[in-house]
C-alpha cells in the first residue's frame, strides 16, 4: 500500500475519488448510448439548406460519425480525457469553449437559489420541528408541501407577472455578468433565483425539520436538558451540530440539482446558462454538444458530492472509517 494511503482520511478520499471516476465512465457510456439511438441524422440537420451529398459525406467524416460505433466511443472517451470534447455541429464553435460560456451563468443562478434556499428552509425547518405538533409546525409543513408541490414553470412566471409586468421593480429576462456590472447582475439574477430558491426551500425545511427531530430524540440531548443548560446552549451545540450532516447531505444534492437541472427555468427567463444550451443542443440533435454538456454536468454532481463527503469526514470523525 502507497505510504499516503496509509491515513484513513487518505483512503476514505481515494475511495470516493475512484467512485466517482467509475460513475463518470458509466454516465460517458449511457450518454453516448442514448444520444446515437435518438432519430434523426445530426449531420443532415446541422447543414439544413446548404445540403449537398458531397458536404454530407464531408462532415460526417470530419465528425467521426461515419466509423463503427465502438470506435467512436473510444475516441470520445480519450479526447474527453484530454479536455477536448469535440466541435458542435450546430454552431462550429468547441464545445468546451460554448460551456465554459454558460457554466458562469448557471453557477451564480445555482448559487444564489441555493442561498435563497437555505435562509428559508433553516430557520423554518428548526422552528418547526423545535415545535412540534403546534399550530406553527403544522403551517410550516403544509406551506413547505406546496412548495413542493408547485411548478418551477409556474412560479416563474407568477413571480414575472408581479415583479416585473405588475410592479416594474425587476427585468423578466437577460443576463449580465457578475464582474461587468454587479448590480446589473444582481437584478436580472434575482427573479430566477428565487423560483429555484423557494421550490428548493421547500424540499430542504422538509429534510431539516425530520433532521433536527431525530437529534432531538437522542439521549444525549435529554441528558443536557436534564443537566438544566439552557435551551440556547443545547439547540446550537447538541442540536444543531449533530444535524448538520443529513443537512449537508440535502443541501450538496440540491446545489448538484439546481446546476444540472435548471432548463426549464433558463428557458422561462431567457438565461444564458447551461440549461438552455442543453434545450437548444437536443432541438438541433447536436452531439458532441448534448454528450459534453452532460458529462460537464456528471462531473459538477460528482464534484459537489465530493465536496460533502470531504466535509462530512470534518464534521464526524466516524464517517472518515466508512
Amino acid at each position: 500500500m502507497p505510504a499516503f494511503l496509509a491515513h484513513p482520511v487518505a483512503r476514505f478520499l481515494a475511495r470516493r475519488v475512484v467512485y466517482s471516476a467509475i460513475v463518470l465512465l458509466g454516465v460517458m457510456v449511457v450518454t453516448f448510448s442514448i444520444v446515437h439511438l435518438v432519430p434523426g441524422d445530426p449531420v443532415r440537420i446541422a447543414l439544413g439548406t446548404r445540403y449537398t451529398a458531397e458536404a454530407y459525406t464531408a462532415l460526417r467524416a470530419a465528425s467521426g460519425l461515419d466509423r463503427p460505433l465502438p470506435a467512436q466511443f473510444v475516441s470520445y472517451v480519450g479526447s474527453a480525457l484530454t479536455g477536448d470534447l469535440g466541435v458542435s455541429f450546430r454552431t462550429g464553435q468547441p464545445v468546451a469553449v460554448s460551456l465554459a460560456d454558460r457554466l458562469p451563468a448557471t453557477a451564480s443562478l445555482a448559487v444564489v437559489g441555493l442561498v435563497i434556499a437555505l435562509v428559508i428552509a433553516l430557520p423554518l425547518g428548526i422552528w418547526a420541528a423545535l415545535h412540534e405538533g403546534r399550530v406553527s409546525d403544522a403551517v410550516i409543513r403544509v406551506g413547505s408541501q406546496l412548495g413542493v408541490s408547485v411548478p418551477d414553470f409556474w412560479l416563474g412566471i407568477l413571480l414575472i407577472t408581479l415583479f416585473a409586468a405588475t410592479l416594474g421593480w425587476l427585468p423578466s429576462s437577460g443576463y449580465t455578468p457578475f464582474l461587468e456590472d454587479p448590480g446589473g447582475w444582481l437584478s436580472h439574477v434575482l427573479l430566477p433565483g428565487l423560483t429555484v430558491g423557494l421550490v428548493a426551500g421547500a424540499i430542504m425545511t422538509r429534510y431539516i425539520r425530520a433532521a433536527v427531530l431525530e437529534v432531538v430524540s437522542m439521549s444525549y440531548v435529554r441528558t443536557a436538558r436534564s443537566k438544566g443548560l439552557p435551551p440556547r446552549i443545547v439547540t446550537l451545540r447538541h442540536i444543531l451540530r449533530n444535524a448538520l450532516v443529513p443537512v449537508l447531505t440535502i443541501a450538496g444534492i440540491q446545489l448538484a440539482t439546481i446546476l444540472g437541472g435548471v432548463i426549464v427555468v433558463e428557458v422561462v427567463f431567457a438565461w444564458p446558462g447551461l440549461g438552455r444550451l442543453v434545450y437548444d443542443a437536443v432541438a438541433a440533435r447536436d452531439y458532441p454538444l448534448i454528450q459534453g454538456a452532460v458529462l460537464l454536468i456528471a462531473a459538477m454532481f460528482l464534484l459537489v458530492n465530493l465536496v460533502v463527503d470531504v466535509l462530512y469526514a470534518a464534521i464526524d470523525p466516524r464517517i472518515r472509517l466508512s
